[in-house]
């Protein structure tokens, strides 16, 4: 584990679209980012998809939940819910409870500032360098507390005209109203599951695309995915050879969590680690390196 962190960092992995590989993304995000610093890797997905995948179902069934840490009846502390894993970070998990706290949330004073208050600014920079939130897949409470504590974004982002509309879901219904009120920055989007050739006019393409030539994307997109209009002429031209970008569909991304290991663990080998490596890079940096 690293420790010359110069500036420590939270960030919210979110889009409003599930199956596009969020907490999969998240999980391996925080592992990565455990070669660097100090790792809270904190899941607000009801779904617990993340937490359960990590293999943490009993603290999911757990009576005590994150409400019990931020709201003004709980009784519970931070180190009640925290758990160590065996992959150099730690998981504050989630619950099949959250829903309630969500509600609980919308009625309660500063109700969009209990994680800041609660989680962050008591653990970022002392027990934790980073701190990575995996988010709900529909807005509310969960992701409001989300943005306010972090201010920073990752949105993960699939092939398919579902996904693109849940990405522009996710600018005009959370993350540009949240900026009337708070700073938010998009670090990177991150294109997911591709698998199909961008020699020809596929989804994969048409995402790839998209991304990399409008102009609100392009300088969000990692170098992993990046290709410029030049570079997909020749493509098309037979000049040049299709490269594979993006975070591309392995069958160990799905086994490992059935193992209940992120990537690294499983398969450390994987010509995916790479590009999750570069994720940590971007996220503890601040932004893409252009």
């Amino acid at each position: 584990m690293g420790t010359n962190v110069e500036t420590p960092r939270a960030v919210s992995v979110v889009i409003l679209k599930g199956g596009v590989g969020k907490s999969t993304i998240s999980m391996n995000l925080a592992r990565q980012l455990s070669e660097r610093g100090r790792v809270l890797f904190a899941d607000l997905d009801p779904n617990g998809h993340a937490t359960n995948g990590l293999g943490f179902e009993d603290a999911y069934q757990s009576d005590t939940n994150l409400g019990d840490v931020i709201l003004d009846n709980g009784t519970a502390t931070l180190s009640d819910l925290i758990q160590p894993t065996e992959f150099e970070f730690d998981l504050l998990p989630s619950s099949d409870t959250l829903e309630d706290v969500e509600k609980d949330l919308a009625g309660a004073l500063q109700g969009s500032a209990r994680v800041k208050t609660k989680i962050v600014d008591p653990l970022l920079g002392d027990r934790y360098d980073y701190i990575v939130f995996d988010c709900p897949a529909y807005p509310g409470m969960l992701n409001n507390n989300a943005l306010v504590a972090t201010g920073n974004v990752v949105i993960p982002i699939a092939p398919g005209s579902s996904s693109i509309g849940g990405y522009k879901r996710t600018m005009e219904r959370l993350i540009l109203p949240a900026r009337e009120y708070i700073d938010v920055d998009v670090l990177t989007i991150v294109p997911n599951q591709i698998q199909n050739r961008i020699d020809q006019q596929t989804e994969d393409r048409e995402l790839l695309e998209n991304l990399n030539t409008a102009d609100a994307t392009a300088d969000k997109v990692p170098s992993f995915a990046r290709i410029t209009a030049d570079e997909f002429d020749a493509i098309d031209a037979g000049e040049r050879r299709p490269p594979k970008p993006g975070i591309r569909h392995r069958a160990a991304i799905s086994k490992s969590l059935k193992y209940n290991q992120p990537l690294q663990d499983y398969d450390p080998d994987n010509d995916q680690i790479p590009h999750f490596e570069e994720l940590a890079d971007i996220v503890a940096t601040g932004g893409v390196d252009r």
